[in-house]
């Protein structure tokens, strides 16, 4: 596997940082899961638990292993320089300082183990006057301008259900993360870097052509709901039995979405000739469009546009995804046996690689699963795990 052979030790919990490991553990890094003795992740309790399991926790941190460490305890604190000593990778969600007050700042970890790789996932950054703040996904969608445009023009400004900052910030982080690996082979003898991902600057990475238009103009986007910010007609159709989407992303395709609709004589139209005029009128063509289109159902309709070129599909609910033809032949549903609590079914791998793909070696673990074994192959001596289970520090 692209990443066998990489040791990873975790320090994250929650989502964002649990993300960025469980994309470096699919790809065959070996991560262990640092959780706190008792507790452990707190997504362990959350979301829907069916016998015993939080398959929110199942789905993102699978092909980890789980040691328990007190981290606020001077042993703990030992284990933990004992263990970076042989890694690769640290990931670290913490705000921004407290990696230092545990005493694993910046000089020290170059100390103990100049190749390692530091990753840190944070809110704001670690630097300027927003460094200190807790930040959540919810908080990093209203900061980025996120929710600023999404919605309709008229209603507040709305939140993407998905947590996508955390979920951006963790795939910026894992790939900050190869891309560190790739550049310690080359940069020689203590070629370990710090990495940073935070869920702010993820989410302002995203928006594409709307910051484009706002740098460029110093206008601010409008809300548009399902309309296309910059594009016309682009966007829901009500068709006969439900609602069908169209991208038609740029003058060939808007002819032959018109043209399979038997409305190409619109474009002949001054209101309509071009984009700019399209989008100036944009309820009007809409409006023609809609009536065109309820005049037959979501599947009729989709056979043509597709037969035609014009990209469509229809507003699947997440039943209807995890049931789709397409997804099932792409393996984006796996069912994963946990050991004594039956299967999990979780989201598939979307990198596909030839001839070195992800796959699942194991479950996500019970809490503590691995600590004895993790600690062995990092160099620990039996009486000396027995000493620090006596001590409650694993």
């Amino acid at each position: 596997m692209p990443l066998g052979g990489t040791r990873v030790v975790d320090l994250t919990r929650i989502l964002a940082g649990p993300f960025c490991t469980m994309l470096l553990a699919d790809m065959g890094a070996d991560v262990v899961k640092v959780e706190a003795p008792g507790a452990g992740d707190p997504v362990r309790r959350q979301g829907a638990i069916k016998h015993g399991v939080s398959w929110y926790f199942a789905q993102f941190n699978r092909n980890k292993r789980s040691l328990t460490l007190d981290l606020r305890s001077d042993e703990g604190k030992r284990v933990l320089a004992r263990m970076l000593a042989g890694a690769d990778v640290l990931v670290e969600n913490y705000r921004p300082g407290v990696l230092a007050e545990m005493g694993f700042g910046a000089e020290r970890l170059k100390a103990i183990n100049p190749e390692l790789v530091v990753t840190s996932v944070n809110g704001f950054g670690a630097t300027g006057p927003y460094a200190d703040r807790p930040a959540f996904d919810f908080i990093a969608q209203a900061m980025s301008g996120f929710m600023s445009v999404n919605g309709k023009a008229d209603d507040e400004p709305l939140r993407a259900a998905p947590p996508l900052s955390d979920l951006v910030a963790g795939l910026y982080a894992a790939y900050g993360t190869v891309c560190a690996l790739l550049a310690r082979g080359r940069l020689g003898a203590g070629g370990g870097q710090r990495v940073e991902a935070s869920l702010n600057n993820g989410l302002i990475s995203l928006m594409a052509y709307l910051s484009a238009e706002t740098l460029a103009t110093g206008q601010v986007p409008k809300r548009t709901g399902n309309d296309h910010p910059i594009v016309s007609p682009y966007g829901l159709f009500r068709a006969a039995d439900g609602e069908i989407a169209v991208a038609a992303s740029h003058d060939g395709i808007v002819r032959r979405f018109l043209a399979a609709l038997g409305l190409e004589a619109l474009l002949e139209r001054p209101e309509f000739a071009d984009n700019a005029a399209r989008m100036r009128n944009r309820a009007a063509i809409n409006a023609l469009i809609d009536e065109k289109v309820g005049q037959d159902s979501v599947a009729g309709w989709i056979e043509r546009l597709n037969a035609a070129g014009v990209p469509c599909g229809r507003v699947q609910d997440l039943n209807d995804v995890f049931a789709d033809p397409q997804v099932l032949a792409q393996e984006m549903v796996l069912e994963i046996e946990h050991p004594g609590r039956g299967p999990v079914k979780v989201t598939g791998f979307p990198v596909k690689l030839e001839r070195t793909p992800a796959r699942v070696r194991h479950p996500a673990p019970e809490l503590g699963q691995h600590s004895g074994e993790v600690l062995a192959e990092y160099g620990f001596a039996a009486a000396e795990i027995a000493a620090l289970k006596a001590a409650g520090a694993v």
